[in-house]
């Protein structure tokens, strides 16, 4: 099964988006997939750097996304600075916060972005749900057996 939901609520998510899927997998192999440049690179299909230090500069998509990890919390959380090429100059970084819960089917996932230029918002759902979880859901539905991630 595949499942998304989209929010937005003005007080919260001021020119923001939260999207939500569930990933047949535990909480800690997405959150150790996600900050390891090699199964990110994997589930996304483009190349990324990043790892789990906290001020940690990454990359994704070839560079096209930028940013800092402001804040980790193993297994359950994830906070960066986010930016692509696209961000008219001047512009601050947006916000993603990334949510790991507990699921009866595995981990759901939550992506919240927020400060997102204003009128962008709907170009960066569907990026979300194209380039991120579209192609994890196929990924993980691949590699439901445990595997180690360094």
């Amino acid at each position: 099964k595949f499942s998304y939901s989209y929010k937005k609520k003005k007080k919260e998510l001021e020119q923001g988006i939260k999207i939500s899927a569930i990933f047949p997998v535990s909480a800690k192999k997405l959150y150790d997939s996600w900050l390891n440049s090699k199964t990110h690179s994997d589930f996304t299909g483009s190349k990324a750097h990043i790892d789990s230090r906290n001020g940690s500069h990454f990359s994704a998509w070839n560079g096209y996304i930028t940013g800092t990890n402001l804040i980790l919390q193993p297994y359950g959380r994830i906070v960066q600075n986010w930016r692509t090429t696209e961000f008219p100059e001047g512009a601050p970084d947006s916000k993603v916060e990334i949510l790991f819960e507990k699921h009866n089917s595995g981990t759901k996932l939550t992506i919240i972005h927020s400060h997102i230029p204003s009128g962008d918002e709907k170009k960066y759902e569907k990026g979300w749900k194209e380039y991120y979880i579209k192609p994890m859901k196929q990924y993980f539905q691949k590699t439901k057996a445990p595997a180690k991630v360094k």
